[in-house]
């Protein structure tokens, strides 16, 4: 019988200590905390972690103990069975990211603790993303487009954790990040 499942991103090279940290840390959690490896980019910044507070905000590792967190990137994360048994696996309704924050989402309303284990757990390996919606000088047709594709936030998946996750603000939420977008991409055509 398996006692923790290992979720790992095939874009990230895992360092020498990163299994034994993870399981050392999750030993001092206990049985009912899911473990979350940092990782860091060729230049040394933290670039997937865990995850705090509505607004996502990425946790840096600490030095010698973990940092608590919300939720998480699922690049590297380990879940002990007793937590899986409770909060399964990510939701196939998301294709994307939205579904590891979805994850740490329900395991935290089912009661169940989050934590980023000291230092980094590996490096991308991938080279330097496609670029996204923030691109400065693409018009607003590109820039919703790029928002509302698979690798940003495709609209249904988005309305689906907007209302599992947002309730009562789903509606203003669901529609902020394209307008936003919009906005960004005409200020940025009329300063150019």
């Amino acid at each position: 019988a398996w006692t923790h499942q290992l979720w790992l991103d095939d874009g990230v090279e895992l360092f020498p200590d990163a299994l034994a940290t993870l399981l050392r840390t999750s030993e001092a959690a206990g049985s009912d905390a899911v473990v979350v490896g940092a990782v860091r980019n060729a230049y040394g910044d933290t670039v997937y972690s865990g995850r705090r507070a509505r607004s996502l905000t990425l946790v840096e590792p600490g030095a010698h103990r973990p940092e608590r967190c919300d939720t998480y990137d699922g690049r590297v994360v380990l879940v002990p069975r007793a937590v899986y048994d409770l909060v399964g696996d990510p939701d196939k309704v998301f294709r994307h990211r939205m579904g590891d924050y979805d994850h740490g989402r329900r395991a935290r309303r089912a009661g169940v603790a989050a934590f980023v284990a000291p230092g980094h757990a590996g490096e991308c390996v991938d080279g330097p993303a496609a670029p996204g919606s923030r691109e400065p000088g693409i018009g607003v047709r590109e820039a919703l487009r790029r928002v509302t594709s698979v690798r940003e936030l495709p609209p249904r998946q988005w309305w689906v954790y907007c209302l599992r996750h947002t309730w009562p603000w789903a509606p203003y939420l669901m529609v902020s990040p394209y307008a936003r977008t919009a906005a960004r991409a005409t200020v940025g055509r009329l300063r150019g």
